[in-house]
Formats: structure tokens, sequence, C-alpha cells
């Protein structure tokens, strides 16, 4: 196996580099030919090899899958990770705590944060886990607590994380998947949490934040269109007008399923809403022709 574990980490280190360019809907095909292909390999006496290559790539096509809505095959391969990530030796296994990050997110946008909620307290349970795994672990819980209606809870994961974060580099003992974990990315969940629990003003100060950084990976749109989804809520149709505007050009490009499913909700509460601005009506039903070519289904499970 050791020919191939190089083909393995260049695979993934190309899924991930598609999925922050151009997002989990046009990487979503790749990774599955990826994971087609790693399964070929693992069914070989040499595949066990290198469990730890391949629950890896089977991790980020897993997360590729989520963020592209596809949550069956998203779920199997998660699975399957896991049980690769189990096999390996103590030293090798910090992918399990991936998987189970990930695991724990889709668990929650699914509706189902008591499920979420036990992975995440379970992992922060264990000993001397490196402060941004720790941070992550909190985060996660915080959303939770958020689904779950309990604020003090919720925020007290979330000030947890903040400060296991920092302001300094990763640690030398922090693995290296950890990458993508930054303020940009704690803000923004700290956006969602506080948008559960019916904090709306709170909420779209931290997601303005989390939109303003510069640079940020195809995911990351999530955090606009869920700007836009608050605004829509909170009845300020004046800003929801003016962001949205923002967001009917570039819809289209878009690489997240989540994303614009999150738009499409900000659609609909505006079309319910009462004294609607005509030309918020006219920006939104504009945007919502253009969704319903780029997802015709808006068939994912929401949260709300």
């Amino acid at each position: 196996m050791a020919e191939h574990a190089p083909d393995v980490a260049a695979t993934t280190a190309e899924l991930i580099r598609m999925d922050g360019t151009a997002g989990a809907r046009r990487a979503a095909p790749e990774a599955l030919r990826a994971v087609g292909a790693a399964r070929r390999l693992l069914r070989t006496s040499a595949g066990a090899a290198d469990g730890e290559a391949l629950a890896e790539l089977f991790e980020v096509a897993a997360w590729i899958l989520f963020d592209a809505e596809r949550h069956g095959p998203s779920y199997a391969l998660n699975r399957q990770a896991l049980a690769l990530a189990r096999r390996l030796p103590p030293e090798r296994r910090s992918i399990e705590w991936l998987v189970l990050s990930v695991r724990c997110m889709q668990h929650a946008h699914l509706g189902r944060p008591g499920a979420s909620l036990r992975i995440s307290s379970s992992v922060l349970a264990g000993r001397d886990l490196p402060e941004r795994v720790a941070a992550i672990f909190h985060v996660r819980e915080a959303r939770a607590h958020a689904l779950l209606q309990r604020k003090g809870e919720a925020a007290r994961s979330m000030s947890t994380a903040r400060e296991l974060l920092g302001d300094g580099p990763a640690g030398a003992r922090e693995p290296s998947w950890t990458w993508w974990f930054d303020r940009s990315e704690l803000v923004g969940h700290q956006g969602l949490a506080l948008a559960d629990l019916g904090d709306l003003e709170a909420a779209v100060s931290c997601l303005r934040e989390a939109t303003a950084a510069d640079d940020a990976p195809a995911y990351r749109s999530l955090f606009s269109a869920e700007l836009a989804s608050v605004l829509a809520r909170a009845g300020a149709w004046r800003d929801a007008d003016a962001w949205l505007s923002t967001l009917v050009d570039s819809a289209p490009a878009m690489g997240s399923t989540r994303a614009l499913n999150s738009l499409a909700g900000a659609t609909r509460t505006i079309g319910r809403g009462r004294g609607v601005p005509r030309g918020l009506r006219d920006t939104s039903g504009h945007l919502a022709e253009i969704l319903r070519k780029e997802v015709p289904s808006h068939g994912a499970a929401r949260r709300r």
C-alpha cells in the first residue's frame, strides 16, 4: 500500500481544493468517483495498510456530500471512515475527531440536536484533547444546546470555544485537519446558534462579521445565506433587500446546496411577510426563480 498512499492523499487534497473553490455541488461527483476507486483499493490485500489516508478521504467525501445535501451517502461514508479510524493505533486516530465533528453537524442540520449533543459531550469528556479540537466540539455542543433552546448552556459552550481558539496559530499538538477552524468559522456558528435561540439582532452582527472575511472557502456561503434568512425573519426589510441584492448575481455560482436551500427559505419567509416593500418582493421573487433552476427540488431537510 505504500505506493498507493500518496495517490490517496493527493486525491484528498484535490477534493479539499475543489470544495474550497468551486463548492460541494461541483465537487460531489468527483468525491463519489474517488470513493469508488478507494473502495476498490480497500478490497485488495494491500488496502488495509493505510487506513488513515483512506479514512480521511472517505470523511472529506462525506463532508462534501453533506454540504451538497446528499445525506444518505454522506452518512454511509462517515460511518465507513469512522470504522477505519477506530482500527488505527491510538497515536494515529485523530481523524476520528474529524469524523465525529461532521456527524455532530449533520445531526444538528437534520433536526437531531440530542444525537449531536451526545456525540459532542462524549468527545469532550475525553482527556487531553488538543485545544482546537476541543473548541470545535464546544461549538458543536453550543449549536445543539441552541436548537434545544438552552440559552445558558449554549452561551457557556461558545464562550469556552472562543477561549480555546485564542488568537494565535494552531499549536504543535493540533491535527493537520483543523486548518479550517478559525475565528470566522467560530463567529459564523455563533451567529447560527443565536438565530436558533431567537436573538436575531445579535445573530445578524455575528453573521455580518463572518461574511466579511476575504478569500472565504465556498462552503462559507452558508453564512451569507443564513444572514439573509435572519434579516427576513427579523422583518428588517431594507437590510434584507440590500443583502439579497448582493446575492442575486452570485447565487448561481454558490457551491453549497445548504446555502442555496437557506436562501430559498429566506425567499419563502419574505413571501409570507406583511408590509414587505415591493422592491424586496421583486428582488426575492427574482432570486427564488434563480434558485428553482439551480436546485429544482429545494428538497433538503431543514431544521426550520
